[in-house]
């Protein structure tokens, strides 16, 4: 079994993913889709499953052993590829079962907009935990950032959409390429912070 295999088992099947979707769902029960409740939760949920899986190998010291059975490359690439396919299915996983308790099956919604943006926040709080060795910064520093964005937007540079975090889960704007220009962005914006935290994990990980 390669890492990361092992690691999308380990995020996946375990009490943070579970408890992600119970939120996203208590959530989406009380406010519903459209609100700025649910739109600010998702860098919040979305790093819950899998962001710090890294730090906890390595304060546990289980690191070296781990990398020894697959090899710095494969050991850096499982852990970011699990923490953002998790981040993704977390959101989507919640929407999913909130509109089937509420029946609301065929509201509109892009649940494959929700996943990648689910994905790129899981990415950004997993390379904030790589660079501070912090679960607390990885768990709220993609908040942070989001809301950042998101104030930068509605007070000063509302001409900037493409860097708004509500037009990527359900956009307002013509794109190009229309809602796969979304997805090409995010996911340009994604590789890019990937390879940031490759360096820094490998820093670190030289280190031990």
């Amino acid at each position: 079994m390669n890492s990361f295999e092992t690691d999308i088992k380990r995020a996946v099947i375990s009490m943070p993913f579970v408890v992600g979707i119970i939120l996203e769902i208590s959530i989406l029960w009380v406010a519903g889709f459209d609100s700025d409740f649910f739109r600010m939760s998702i860098p919040v949920i979305a790093t819950l499953p899998y962001s710090t899986a890294w730090l906890n190998d390595y304060e546990s010291g289980y690191i070296k052993f781990y990398v020894s059975r697959t090899g710095i490359r494969q050991y850096i690439y499982g852990k970011i590829l699990a923490s953002a396919v998790s981040g993704g299915l977390v959101e989507v996983a919640g929407c999913a079962i909130y509109q089937m308790l509420k029946g609301n099956i065929g509201e509109k919604i892009n649940l494959q907009l929700i996943f990648v943006s689910g994905m790129l926040w899981a990415v950004v709080s997993t390379t904030m935990a790589a660079w501070l060795k912090s679960r607390y910064i990885a768990y709220g520093g993609s908040f942070v950032i989001y809301y950042l964005l998101v104030i930068l937007h509605d007070r000063y540079y509302d001409k900037a959409y493409i860097f708004y975090p509500y037009e990527w889960i359900e956009p307002k704007n013509k794109w190009v390429f229309d809602e796969q220009g979304i997805i090409i962005l995010i996911t340009g914006i994604m590789l890019i912070v990937v390879c940031i935290y490759n360096l820094l994990l490998r820093r670190c990980i030289e280190r031990v």
